[in-house]
């Protein structure tokens, strides 16, 4: 196992596996014994990421099958670890053999050799392959529903800009149902279109687009975080920066918040129905690296899918001489739309342990 396959302190997220080896899976230590799940549950949000379910993402048609192994009997968690499994099916290795000694622009292929010495299995980009975000998903779908049943708190990610094309309304609780309606997930309808448009332009191109997903969690309860090097920024970040392609984060009103005066920046406290909250909501729900009980705010940067059909210069790196390389198999043009899933689960684990940390949620239901 690497030294960096694990995740989190009290809900500890373990992922194993290759993109072209036998399974991937993941091990959730840390659960409460007394939570009713099951496959299914967990299935319906593996789901929303899968491959090969339209044409704006890789054709690799992979069923994502999900095994619980240990942990979970008569439909309850035991506290003991759990345990899960997908088997790989649509493998196509040979799609990778020239990738032996030539790099891939924009991949790990480079950093990936050096580090193990070539020891590393490159098919499908192994173990930094997209397709191990599975694995954040099974872990995730289980600490979601903790959050659900314990805190009742909900998450909304959905894809905010594709390109150059962006969402034109802010984001409200009544679009949250329309974010899985399409293939882009944008709750936004009109939007949507020319989201897909633009990803199938860039595709016919041999290119591909990079986008935002914006994640909203609400019902947070004040206090989760731990200041300093485990604040609440600092671990969601941690986490969400484990997704490949992801190359910028910010909270609330993140960049733009720098070209604003103090006094527009900061959010006024009001009292609302005895309770103390803020006018607007610029700290993004966390001050201090802690929750303040507002909604928790993200915007994330997904760069443009670096497997690409065009031919691009790269180096072979057994005769140290510059090559061409054209990739070839099968990829996304744009990961942005099957990342909303993995940006919910990440952003669940992450909450779901710093409520263990407090004592928001009890170590046995």
């Amino acid at each position: 196992m690497l030294p960096g396959s694990s995740i989190g302190q009290r809900l500890v997220l373990t992922s194993f596996g290759e993109s072209h080896g036998k399974s991937i899976g993941a091990v959730l230590d840390g659960c409460p014994a007394g939570l009713e799940i099951d496959e299914k549950e967990i299935q319906e949000m593996l789901d929303l990421r899968k491959p090969g379910q339209n044409i704006i993402s890789t054709q690799r048609k992979e069923g994502d099958i999900v095994e619980i192994i240990s942990g979970v009997f008569r439909g309850f968690t035991t506290g003991a670890p759990i345990t899960m499994l997908i088997w790989n099916a649509d493998q196509k290795s040979k799609d990778y053999e020239n990738l032996k000694t030539k790099l891939r622009p924009g991949h790990s292929d480079y950093t990936a050799m050096m580090k193990y010495n070539q020891f590393n299995d490159h098919r499908g980009g192994g173990r930094f392959s997209g397709r191990l975000t599975a694995t954040h998903v099974m872990g995730g779908a289980i600490a979601r529903k903790l959050l659900k049943i314990t805190l009742g708190i909900k998450i909304n990610s959905f894809t905010s800009q594709i390109g150059k094309v962006k969402m034109e309304k802010e984001f409200n609780e009544k679009m949250s149902k329309l974010i899985y309606k399409n293939e882009v997930r944008c709750p936004e309808v009109k939007t949507a279109k020319k989201m897909r448009d633009s990803i199938l332009d860039a595709k016919k191109k041999g290119d591909s687009l990079g986008g935002i997903i914006e994640s909203i969690t609400t019902n947070v309860p004040v206090g989760l975080g731990e200041p300093i090097f485990s604040s609440l920024e600092s671990d969601l970040s941690k986490a969400i920066f484990s997704i490949p392609s992801v190359k910028g984060i910010e909270f609330g009103s993140g960049f733009r918040g720098s070209e604003l005066f103090g006094s527009e920046n900061n959010d006024l406290y009001t009292m609302k129905r005895g309770k103390i909250v803020t006018k607007t909501n610029n700290s993004g729900g966390i001050l201090g690296g802690i929750s303040n009980g507002m909604p928790i705010t993200m915007r994330i940067a997904f760069k443009p899918a670096s497997s690409i059909a065009q031919k691009q210069d790269t180096v072979d790196i057994k005769n140290k001489k510059n090559a061409i390389l054209q990739v070839k198999g099968r990829h996304d043009p744009c990961v942005v739309p099957r990342a909303a899933p993995v940006v919910d689960s990440l952003v669940a684990l992450t909450i779901a342990d710093h409520a263990l940390i407090t004592g928001a949620i009890k170590p046995n239901l």
